[in-house]
Order: structure tokens, then sequence, then C-alpha cells
């Protein structure tokens, strides 16, 4: 089972939606602001990837941060501003993606 994490009006999200879709692969969509993630899914997240990779810093919502926000991002901040969190996030057996790349997606067609 495949669980796409996003918003629904990203366009990111929805590339690669449409990616997954024509190549027939079945995935569960998971829209942050409709079904807020609980700390636990947050954490198993930064556990596989780090923040890093996970924290979007082009975003709007990260350029609003203070300097000692971005400096110390936690669980308590994402879960407030889930908008933080780079999409789509991408959750396969045992395999965290982050982001939207074809070749990175035709691994799991």
């Amino acid at each position: 089972m495949i669980t796409m994490y996003g918003i629904k009006n990203c366009d990111t999200i929805k590339k690669a939606r449409k990616f997954l879709n024509a190549h027939n692969v079945d995935c569960e969509f998971i829209d942050f602001r409709d079904q807020p993630i609980d700390e636990s899914i947050l954490q198993s997240f930064v556990n596989a990837i780090g923040w890093d990779k996970l924290i979007n810093k082009r975003s709007t919502t990260y350029r609003q941060l203070t300097d000692t926000q971005k400096a110390n991002i936690t669980i308590e901040l994402t879960l407030k501003n889930p908008t933080l969190i780079k999409r789509p996030v991408l959750v396969t057996d045992g395999d965290i993606r982050v982001g939207f790349s074809e070749k990175s997606y035709l691994e799991l067609v």
C-alpha cells in the first residue's frame, strides 16, 4: 500500500498523483489540511529522512518563521504548520520519499 501526504491544491502533488494514476499505481491520499497527521507519523518521517529533507525551506511558511524557529524546527511547530513539510511525502512498505521525481516514482511501477 502506498500513502501520499500533502495538500490537494499543491502543483507538485497534482503532478505526482497524475503520474501514479497514469501508471495504474493505487495510492491513498491524505491531505494535511483535512486530516492532520499525528505526532507519531511525523516522528516516523523525521526518523527515516531527517529534518533537512523533510522541511521545505522555500515555502512561504518557512520564510515567515523567526531565525530561532528556523534553527529549532520541532514536531510541535511542524504539526501546527504542516505546510513546512516538503510535498509530497510518499510512504511505501519500509520507504519514505519526499518530493516528486519521475525517476524515483518509476521504481514503484
